[in-house]
């Protein structure tokens, strides 16, 4: 004999594959594709519209992307034609006619563009670097004290250019000077150096001879 229920078992097929599908007070919907799976019923998926308007903007953001990408490329390139390089003053510079440094003086004329001192002392003229042989500060002329005095850490040195005081390990370093006769100029050619704890300060390179 058939049993009655084995039609309603066929029906209800519980528990479910899909259990969480079935109309449950307080749920959620379920997504459409899934109840598409259950009801059996296709979904259509949504249509994108090719518009004339929608062609041309997307042509235009993709030639605009395309011209900056080139542009800063070519930016690049331009940059990378032209070196760094940094312009510094010129290594052999022109002053003034020998006459023009008077006997004690220290002529700060050239300290600024080009970190020399003109000193006139003891019957010589000479080109004095104005960098600090302790750390590269540059020192200031003190006329009233007759001497230069570093105001990073209290170096001094005499007009010559000799230390005497403070951390200082060295006197200040004199260059080149010599007079052009084509032009009769004092000339200072910082290509060429001198240190006079060294004793390579004495040759006729590094000093001018000038009278009282």
């Amino acid at each position: 004999m058939a049993d009655p229920n084995v039609k309603d078992r066929a029906v209800q097929q519980w528990p479910s594959p899909w259990p969480y599908d079935f109309p449950v007070e307080g749920k959620v919907p379920s997504a459409p594709d899934k109840v598409a799976r259950v009801s059996g019923t296709a979904v259509e998926a949504p249509k994108l519209t090719l518009t004339r308007r929608n062609l041309f903007s997307s042509a235009f953001l993709g030639w605009g992307a395309f011209a900056t990408a080139g542009g800063v490329g070519t930016l690049g390139l331009v940059r990378f034609l032209f070196p760094n390089v940094s312009f510094e003053p010129p290594q052999i510079f022109r002053c003034a006619p020998l006459g023009k440094f008077s006997a004690g003086s220290v002529d700060e004329t050239w300290k600024e563009t080009n970190a020399v001192w003109l000193v006139n002392t003891e019957g010589y003229l000479y080109a004095i670097s104005t960098v600090c042989t302790h750390l590269g500060c540059t020192p200031n002329w003190l006329e009233s004290e007759s001497k230069f005095k570093c105001p990073c850490h209290g170096s001094g040195y005499y007009k010559n250019g000799v230390n005497f005081e403070g951390p200082t390990p060295r006197p200040l370093e004199r260059f080149r000077i010599y007079v052009d006769p084509a032009d009769g100029n004092v000339w200072v050619d910082k290509t060429m150096k001198c240190q006079v704890e060294l004793a390579t300060c004495e040759a006729a390179n590094f000093r001018l001879a000038v009278t009282a």
